[in-house]
């Protein structure tokens, strides 16, 4: 993709459209409707703002905020004047919040009160960082001097020239979800926004001014940013923002009073809506969907056919990464292959490489190499696992210049994910590359487990992790939530274990069947399996 001399994602997704269609609505709730030209004047006013603060170009502005006007206005905010917007979860701890004001020292908060009292013991990490609070109590503060909203844009104009960023200039850091160890910054530029609603937004799903997009995920996860926030921007659609905690009640009621068209979910709300469908609990109405999207994690045959039983519409899996910025393989509308993450999304390359970069031939497991113009810069003061994971390929071929004057290639991104592409070109997930195990010095995939188990009538949920015996050798357990609210009889164990036999080879067959309430996940919705490994015995 050729991208523009100069370029700033906010003029781009907001300032134009605006120009062209002010008064069409972009945020029908919740709670209140936003037009174009309104949320492009909040953001102007929050820009001005945030200049008089004296954020200048390069400096970072943490966004701790639940999805709404005020987040997107913020984040755009942010980018039109040259900072850096840092979105991070409004409901985390706050020793999340201390890592994220240590590592990436912003110049200013934004906080919402659902947030503040969490946030603020954390904020001592940086105590000559100003604070604005949005929906918050002043008695909340304990004393910490603070500006409000409301009064901090009280006579900030709402007319701002964007700010002459490059496309290569930084525009946001998005962390990833730590699923283990600290989160990490990975840094994107202005054009990575652009580059992937192009390549997935209008090359996959072919979104429409009159489309309705509705994601579970919130906009502080990539795959969130993109499914409310600019890719109906991109479109001059309209977007259905949830600022609470997810529910799948909720979000059930939130589809049928307000009837979106595109519904971005991952593998386990799907799973929950179908609970809820199977014992009528709630009212599921999906029928103005034209579209169901899935990413996160693979979604499993068994779910893809059950929802399509029950609703009559496909699931389009896909996958994508924070370092990506969102989806680079995708099925395509009205040819999904259960149980595969579809084939790349246009402009984006894909490879199955063995552990020294070499190409593997279909149908043999190995590292999944990606690359495209969505692709991270570097994750911030990170420099060796940017080196680790951003890497040229002597074994791959070498792209296209991606601009005019002969500009660097995109390195290729090494996922740390386990794949495998069939005969047909499709690719099919087998795990993340540190969740393989080896029993009987063979691999074995546990998400090939788990959607084995998913296949029995009484599993909701499952996760396959390794455990090791006295005598040091590996072994699998997996972890168990039940449909339905009876308990499990004491022959179920065996007998999921004998479901699981009937369909893979002997040695994937988990030794042990642990039930559980519950499984560990991440805010964005991935099983935590390091937590269920650290309850195994050593």
């Amino acid at each position: 993709m050729d991208f523009p001399e100069r370029f700033n994602v906010a003029e781009h997704f907001l300032d134009l459209p605006a120009a062209r269609h002010a008064h069409r609505v972009a945020i029908v709730g919740e709670p209140r409707q936003v037009t174009y030209g309104e949320l492009a004047a909040l953001a102007s006013r929050v820009g001005n703002a945030l200049l008089e603060l004296g954020v200048a170009r390069g400096d970072r502005v943490l966004l701790v905020l639940p999805d709404s006007a005020e987040f997107i206005a913020a984040f755009f905010a942010a980018a039109k004047i040259g900072a850096v917007a840092v979105p991070v979860n409004p409901f985390a701890r706050s020793a999340d919040y201390a890592h994220y004001v240590a590592d990436a020292e912003p110049r200013v908060a934004l906080v919402h009160g659902c947030a503040l009292a969490e946030f603020l013991p954390a904020s001592a990490e940086r105590p000559q960082m100003p604070l604005v609070l949005v929906e918050a109590e002043r008695a909340a503060t304990r004393g910490v001097r603070c500006l409000h909203w409301r009064e901090w844009l009280r006579g900030a104009s709402e007319r701002l020239v964007p700010a002459e960023t490059s496309p290569f200039d930084t525009a946001f850091f998005l962390y990833t979800s730590g699923s283990g160890g600290a989160p990490k910054a990975a840094v994107h530029r202005h054009k990575d926004m652009l580059a992937a609603s192009r390549n997935y937004a209008h090359g996959v799903l072919g979104l429409r001014a009159d489309d309705l997009l509705f994601s579970v995920s919130k906009l502080f996860f990539a795959y969130g940013l993109g499914n409310g926030m600019y890719y109906p921007l991109s479109a001059g659609a309209q977007t259905l923002l949830n600022p609470e905690r997810t529910q799948v009640e909720t979000v059930l009621e939130l589809v049928r009073r307000r009837r979106p068209t595109v519904f971005f979910a991952v593998p386990t709300l799907y799973a929950a809506i179908l609970r809820e469908a199977e014992h009528a609990r709630t009212q599921v109405d999906f029928s103005s969907l034209r579209l169901a999207v899935s990413a996160g994690e693979t979604l499993p045959a068994e779910i893809f056919e059950r929802f399509r039983r029950r609703f009559g519409l496909e699931i389009l899996d896909g996958i994508g990464s924070t370092e990506m910025l969102h989806v680079f393989l995708s099925s395509r509308p009205g040819q999904a292959k259960p149980g595969s993450c579809g084939v790349p999304v246009p402009g984006y390359e894909a490879r199955i490489v063995d552990d020294a970069g070499a190409p593997l031939p279909d149908g043999e497991m190995g590292n999944l190499w990606v690359r495209g113009d969505s692709a991270f810069a570097e994750y911030w003061r990170i420099p060796e696992l940017t080196a680790r994971t951003r890497r040229a390929a002597a074994f791959l071929p070498p792209g296209p210049a991606r601009l005019p004057g002969g500009a660097a290639d995109e390195p290729w991104v090494v996922t740390g994910d386990k794949f495998l592409r069939d005969s047909d070109g499709h690719y099919h997930y087998c795990g993340r590359a540190d969740d393989m195990l080896k029993i009987a010095g063979m691999w074995v995939s546990p998400t090939e487990v788990e959607n084995a188990l998913l296949g029995h009538p009484r599993v909701a949920e499952a996760a396959v992790v390794g455990a090791t015996n006295a005598q040091g050798l590996t072994y699998a357990v997996a972890y168990v939530v039940l449909r339905g609210e009876e308990p499990a009889p004491g022959a179920l164990a065996a007998e999921l274990r004998e479901h699981v036999k009937a369909r893979l080879l002997p040695y994937k067959v988990p030794r042990e069947v642990r039930f559980v309430p519950e499984l560990p996940k991440t805010p964005t919705g991935k099983i935590q399996r390091f937590k269920l490994r650290a309850a195994n015995p050593a």
